[in-house]
């Protein structure tokens, strides 16, 4: 059926809310976070135009799709922290990166980091872009951006390893 009033929405979450949250539920383990999920899912329906006939199935998928993502986004994130963060439990927050700290990676960045992974750096740190923005802007592909803050931030927190 396609949404074309809020009854018709209002009637697909009365039938199908349950189903959608069990199955956000086995995927994440986190109730709040399940329920928030199901709750985009129809919001984005409430807000959007959809041309597609929206069943049962259409929202356990849309359901699953956006907690893998979620999933995904996470793991990104979690798989970043652990690989570039100097040893996390020496982390000090408050002390540092100090002034001295912050012009030795800066020197360290012009001299012994490529062009294209300075580049790299300079939009995902400077301007704060998301992978697949600094993949467009550089025309490269969201691995090759990986790659080159990946090798760039290992020689960095060698060289601070290094040198104390």
């Amino acid at each position: 059926m396609c949404m074309t009033n809020r009854n018709d929405i209002e009637q697909l979450f009365r039938t199908h809310y349950e189903r959608m949250h069990r199955v956000a539920v086995s995927l994440l383990h986190d109730d709040d976070l399940a329920r928030d999920i199901v709750h985009d899912v129809f919001a984005a329906l409430l807000c959007g135009r959809q041309s597609v006939a929206v069943t049962g199935g259409y929202l356990l998928k849309a359901v699953r799709n956006r907690c893998l993502n979620h999933i995904r986004d996470c793991d990104i994130h979690q798989r970043i922290a652990n690989r570039y963060f100097l040893d996390n439990e020496e982390y000090d927050a408050d002390g540092w990166p100090d002034d001295e700290t912050i012009a030795r990676i800066d020197s360290m960045i012009r001299s012994d980091i490529s062009p294209q992974a300075r580049r790299v750096i300079d939009l995902r740190f400077s301007d704060g872009l998301p992978f697949a923005k600094i993949a467009a802007t550089m025309g490269i592909s969201e691995t090759a951006v990986y790659r080159h803050l990946g090798h760039a931030l290992t020689i960095i927190r060698q060289k601070l390893n290094d040198n104390g």
